[in-house]
């Protein structure tokens, strides 16, 4: 099955732990559901410079699968998106 990794999480070293039946990766990790509290710009790579994909409002929930560097990499459930954000936006749902 050939994956998309605009609208499937997965990358070389990860993968969304939903996807495992269908991608091999070295690491899978389980998306923690989180809350935007400012509009932040979804992007393709974590680079400020990188495409734009989408931009999410203040209140959207963004799966998280990773944090590094100040980017959180995820899942935008509402647009079916995946991406990188600015992390400091992102508040965990209780």
């Amino acid at each position: 099955m050939s994956l998309d990794p605009r609208t499937h999480a997965v990358r070389p070293d990860l993968a969304d732990v939903r996807l495992a039946e269908y991608v091999f990766a070295p690491h899978y990790a389980a998306a923690l559901p989180y809350r935007t509290n400012a509009p932040v710009t979804l992007r393709e790579q974590r680079a400020t410079d990188s495409v734009v994909l989408a931009e999410l409002a203040p209140g959207e929930t963004f799966e998280v699968l990773e944090v590094a560097g100040g980017h959180a990499w995820g899942i935008a459930p509402d647009m079916g998106l995946v991406g990188y954000c600015d992390a400091s936006v992102l508040e965990l749902l209780q």
